[in-house]
């Protein structure tokens, strides 16, 4: 005969259950009191499971889409299930869409409980337009790397048969023609190296994002006008990353240069770094990710270019090269992170992705 379960046991099986789906979960009394969330619910509501439970509907509620409160309430007087699609949730000065499904519990036909099923929608489509995006710049990578070898093949023939006629050539006037094809060909190959983008794999070391915003950030600053101001907003607590610390200065210089020249030199500057819990970023999950932000008040990005000024070649200002960014984010991509970019007119925002991942341990000389 098989061992009967016990109640607690029963009890333990499907807090299990519960704690490993991917849906929030979360149960109200009659009242509308919090007495159970799961995981997911923690990890959505950005607070741990002993500080939220006991807590009212209307205290996890107060801030984000009136809908929620009031459709727990129409499901409690109206005793039937109800189902709300893309509502605004608003948790650690951070707003997410939920959809949310109420379900009343009855007992001996009176409702004693309301089961919350609340699902985050943006995040599915932040992953879906993460993967479009990155497809979409490889794709252009690989296709601009493809004509910068082809170009570079005939242009070193080029610069070596003016090379070879400099030195026939007796009269100065005629040299200056052959000097002038040897030093636009060496222009040219800079531009195909630079098209090409990082030749080396990052040499990651344990380091202080901090150290590298602040020595960006001074010399910008150096390079700048006083017109210009460079502000810093730092959280202390984000612990050291796994980078490279050339490659992070160039691709972070490059976007905080754009953002001096958006701002003609004569604006603002703010360069913050928060720490975003639970992030995916190109279907890899991360419990603790570093978000730099390299926020300006220029006029704003256009919004068809929005979506291209990543791709190699494309640019906004005439005498640009269009590399800058797509370097960065090539850089930013070996050290599995990534960078988007929101902008409307006076603030735009270009927002920099890295894990935090577990750093090597050191074992010492005994």
């Amino acid at each position: 005969m098989p061992k009967s379960i016990t109640i607690p046991q029963r009890q333990n099986m499907y807090k299990r259950i519960l704690d490993h789906l991917n849906t929030a979960i979360l149960l109200f009394n009659r009242d509308l009191i919090l007495s159970y969330v799961n995981t997911a619910g923690e990890i959505l509501l950005a607070d741990s499971a002993h500080h939220l439970v006991d807590q009212s509907a209307y205290d996890l509620f107060k801030s984000s889409d009136p809908a929620l409160l009031l459709n727990l309430r129409q499901c409690l007087t109206m005793e039937e299930p109800l189902v709300e699609r893309s509502l605004t949730l608003n948790r650690m000065n951070q707003s997410i869409t939920v959809n949310l499904s109420a379900t009343p519990l009855l007992n001996n036909e009176k409702i004693v409980e309301i089961l919350v099923e609340l699902q985050q929608v943006d995040n599915h489509l932040r992953i879906s337009k993460e993967e479009r995006l990155l497809t979409q710049q490889n794709t252009a990578r690989l296709l601009v790397r493809g004509l910068a070898h082809e170009i570079k093949n005939p242009l070193g023939g080029l610069r070596g048969a003016a090379q070879l006629l400099d030195l026939e050539l007796h009269d100065p006037e005629l040299k200056e023609y052959t000097q002038i094809i040897i030093a636009e060909s060496d222009r040219l190959q800079g531009l195909m190296d630079k098209m090409l983008g990082p030749n080396k794999l990052p040499n990651k070391k344990a380091l202080n994002i901090h150290e590298v915003l602040e020595r960006i950030r001074q010399l910008v600053q150096a390079e700048s006008s006083r017109s210009l101001t460079i502000q810093n907003d730092y959280d202390p607590s984000i612990p050291n990353i796994l980078g490279d610390k050339d490659q992070l200065i160039q691709a972070i210089l490059n976007i905080t240069r754009n953002a001096v020249q958006a701002t003609d030199g004569k604006g603002h500057i703010v360069i913050k770094t928060r720490i975003h819990r639970h992030m995916t970023i190109g279907r890899k999950h991360y419990k603790l990710v570093a978000k730099i932000d390299i926020i300006d008040n220029g006029p704003g990005i256009d919004a068809d270019m929005l979506n291209q000024i990543f791709y190699p070649m494309i640019t906004g200002r005439a005498e640009g090269t269009g590399l800058g960014l797509s370097i960065a984010q090539s850089l930013i991509n070996q050290h599995n992170g990534l960078i988007e970019c929101n902008s409307e007119p006076g603030n735009t925002v270009f927002s920099i992705f890295l894990p935090i991942e577990a750093l090597p341990v050191e074992i010492g000389n005994e």
